[in-house]
């Protein structure tokens, strides 16, 4: 899956135990049973909070996983992230499709570079709410992105999405984008030069 992917995680953890997991809060109990770790390693946020990681600084934004969800204690179940380092402000979503205040949201932040899905929604296959390629294109120019990078494409069959439709929107719109296939590399030397 896609969704904390232990296979993936856990083998991190292993060969590097001094790293850090920024999580949403509200899913601390789900994080920590699917990681086999102590409950109290993640660093937890809820939109609106941050925690500085090294040189990194986290800040919780709501995501729309087709509808903001809150627990019980009213803090968000589905976040992305803004994350500062540097001269950089990088805007990672997560699943998240468009919702009301989003982009009051993003405006906060100088956006360098926006990482958004764009594999849009299938319920037929019971794949659960993203941004289409239209969409994230357009949130970008929205927000101000100064590049934005589509992702959530071409890593698993049951779900993804050509990224013709992003590529086409976002040169409609003006909106510098990169689009990148498995194993290509960006280089922020060339972006900010």
């Amino acid at each position: 899956t896609d969704h904390l992917d232990a296979e993936t995680l856990q083998p991190l953890l292993q060969v590097n135990p001094e790293l850090e997991l920024v999580i949403p809060e509200a899913n601390r109990e789900f994080v920590t049973d699917r990681l086999n770790i102590v409950t109290d390693i993640p660093i937890g946020l809820d939109a609106g909070q941050s925690a500085r990681v090294g040189h990194f600084k986290f800040t919780g934004l709501p995501a729309a996983h087709e509808t903001i969800e809150n627990d019980s204690a009213g803090r968000c179940r589905f976040l992305g992230y803004v994350i500062e380092f540097g001269p950089w402000t990088l805007y990672h979503s997560g699943d998240t499709v468009l919702y009301d205040g989003q982009i009051d949201w993003l405006r906060q932040w100088r956006i360098d570079v926006a990482l958004l899905p764009i594999n849009g929604r299938a319920p037929e296959r019971r794949v659960a709410g993203n941004l289409d390629g239209r969409e994230a294109a357009t949130l970008a120019k929205e927000a101000g992105a100064r590049l934005v990078i589509p992702c959530h494409y071409e890593m698993f069959e049951f779900n993804t999405a050509s990224p013709d439709e992003f590529t086409e929107t976002a040169k409609r719109l003006s909106q510098p984008h990169q689009v990148l296939r498995a194993g290509e590399q960006f280089s922020s030397r060339e972006f900010r030069e």
